[in-house]
């Protein structure tokens, strides 16, 4: 028997933890899969809204408590609350009860799959920055911790600053002060990232993030999604302070040369299938092609001046306009009336899009974008200019590198 104990060779096992959304879903997915393909055992686990925002566009079968993508498995918990509970307009409370729930059931899920005996013991857990809770988890089950930054290097170098005072930022006495930091360009109000605004309160944001970089050492490593050759300066200036290890970029292998039908992703809505096929009519780079993803809803000025731009360019383009859930107030999000039939025979107008196809395709001209980190990571595998348009968040400082580092497109200055 003790023969028979010592020829059964332990395996690997990592835990991803996932908050459910998915723009932080995929590069999840993407670093599992290549975990995967290095020959470990990689469990994602995130919330049962996850898996019902997945069933209505996909073919998961809803009596499965377990799928596989990309030989991940991927399991679901409970987040304390309703499928129909509406967690985009109760933000704040619903974030609170993630942590609550997401605590109890993900320790009850490391103690029923990996017992802290034998082959299947766990030797990492992964989160993202935004449910800081797991590392407490895997604190208490004596697990290392590693956690997966999901915006670029140059906005963890700026947190880290600011959240440990290392730097001056701007304050109420001085809000238009400019900011120099190692291995960046000088950075303007315009160009800082929301957070560190102090005339800006986001809810629970500011606390979350103040948490995580004053307790970083908390990870034992932390990964990012990017590429050395990308990052370089930001990533060598905070090397001696807080390290971060590039893992990226973290988009669809499509992007990287790879073959289409091994891309990993999840979708939480289902694309039109009419881009591509309208796509392959069109010249090469003659298209534009305008998509700010699922967050943002713009205002009715700026619809009504998108829609204006787009007629009078004249030029063919695609217009990703995904619809609130409830109509919002004011004509918030909403096409101006007559547009549709005004540019029946220039463009399309869709609900959500296969991005990374629309991308690579080469009827694309140029990318207009809010600046969100995966599609910038997209843009860039794809060799597309873009024109930045940053509303909050990491957007701004993306915005700032598209311009004055990557020099791969224009921000537009002007507020709409």
């Amino acid at each position: 028997m003790e023969i028979l104990k010592e020829n059964i060779k332990e395996e690997i096992h990592v835990l991803m933890v996932e908050f459910p959304s998915q723009g932080h879903l995929n590069p999840m997915l993407r670093l599992g899969e290549r975990l995967v393909k290095k020959g470990l055992h990689v469990t994602l686990a995130t919330t049962e809204f996850t898996r019902h925002r997945m069933l209505k566009s996909s073919t998961i079968n809803p009596t499965f408590s377990t799928i596989s993508i990309s030989g991940v498995q991927v399991r679901f918990f409970s987040d304390g609350q309703s499928l129909y509970y509406d967690r985009k307009v109760n933000y704040e409370s619903y974030m609170k009860s993630l942590a609550k729930f997401g605590t109890i059931n993900l320790s009850n899920h490391i103690k029923e799959h990996f017992p802290s005996t034998g082959h299947k013991k766990l030797s990492c857990i992964i989160n993202n920055p935004f449910i800081t809770w797991v590392a407490d988890v895997a604190i208490n089950h004596g697990i290392p911790r590693a956690m997966v930054w999901i915006h670029p290097c140059s906005l963890y170098a700026i947190y880290y600053c600011f959240y440990n005072k290392l730097n001056s930022f701007p304050t109420l006495t001085d809000p238009e002060m400019s900011v120099e930091l190692p291995g960046l360009p000088l950075l303007h109000t315009e160009d800082l990232p929301s957070f560190v605004h102090p005339s800006i309160s986001y809810g629970i944001f500011p606390k979350l993030f103040s948490d995580m970089f004053r307790y970083i050492k908390k990870y034992k490593w932390v990964l990012g999604n990017s590429f050395f050759g990308l990052k370089k300066d930001a990533i060598e200036s905070i090397a001696d302070l807080c390290p971060i290890s590039p893992v990226g970029p973290l988009v669809p292998s499509s992007l990287l040369g790879e073959d289409e039908d091994h891309d990993t992703g999840v979708e939480m809505w289902k694309a039109e299938d009419t881009c591509i096929e309208w796509l392959n009519k069109e010249a090469s780079s003659s298209v534009i092609y305008v998509s700010f993803r699922s967050v943002v809803v713009l205002s009715a000025k700026q619809m009504e001046c998108i829609a204006k731009a787009l007629k009078n360019r004249n030029s063919p383009f695609i217009w990703v306009v995904k619809q609130p859930d409830l109509p919002e107030p004011d004509g918030a999000g909403q096409l101006p009336l007559g547009f549709l039939k005004e540019t029946k025979d220039q463009g399309v107008v869709v609900s959500w899009s296969q991005q990374t196809k629309v991308l690579a395709h080469p009827a694309i001209a140029c990318f207009i974008t809010r600046c969100g980190w995966n599609s910038m990571l997209e843009t860039i595998a794809a060799g597309m200019p873009v024109i930045a348009y940053p509303h909050c968040t990491d957007q701004p400082i993306n915005a700032k590198l598209i311009g004055s580092v990557f020099c791969i497109g224009l921000r537009v200055c002007l507020e709409l």
